[in-house]
């Protein structure tokens, strides 16, 4: 955590925000911050599951994976509900002031989130998965990630086109990964 905090976030942070190199050189524009806090925190989590490896029980004596289910779902749920609400205002927030810009973040921040939530429960019924109130979590984070750098930027149609594309990548990876290493 001292090392994120002291070297690594200010540098990513300079680099978009502080009109550094990505800023400057390649016109890169992160609007409420998705490359630098939750890319760099994705690389930062990726790494340390690597070092610790699995979870103690995530794989049985013979090395088949082994699902982990939560263990209280009305818990899960109402996190979800209260990121997504924490998410209005850190999109909307990022537009530094209650304007327009402001208004616009945070309804394509809702309708990306509704409809990566949306996709990802009817792909599950497409191809025959059992429904399940934290597949309808998991998209609705997805989707709030995924709007999370263009809110400030993009119309209310393209917030639902990007939840939905990231639903489907989404879902998809998850999947592929359980099939392929069940196999």
């Amino acid at each position: 955590c001292f090392v994120m905090a002291v070297a690594i976030y200010p540098v990513t942070g300079h680099w978009i925000w502080g009109f550094g190199y990505l800023a400057a050189k390649w016109n890169f524009w992160d609007f409420a911050g998705s490359t630098v806090v939750h890319s760099v925190g994705g690389w930062a989590a990726l790494t340390g599951a690597i070092i610790l490896g699995p979870r103690i029980g995530k794989f049985s004596a013979r090395g088949k994976p082994q699902a982990i289910p939560g263990h209280n779902m009305t818990a899960a749920f109402i996190g979800c509900l209260v990121l997504w609400f924490g998410w209005f205002g850190f999109n909307a927030g990022s537009a530094l002031a209650a304007n327009g810009l402001a208004v616009q973040a945070f309804a394509t921040t809702n309708m990306a989130s509704a409809s990566a939530m949306i996709t990802w429960v009817m792909f599950d019924a497409l191809v025959g998965r059992k429904i399940s109130a934290m597949g309808a979590c998991i998209g609705a984070v997805v989707g709030l990630v995924a709007i999370t750098p263009a809110a400030g930027f993009v119309n209310l149609g393209q917030s639902v086109f990007i939840g939905f594309v990231a639903a489907i990548v989404s879902n998809m990876a998850v999947y592929y990964k359980q099939k392929t290493s069940l196999d």
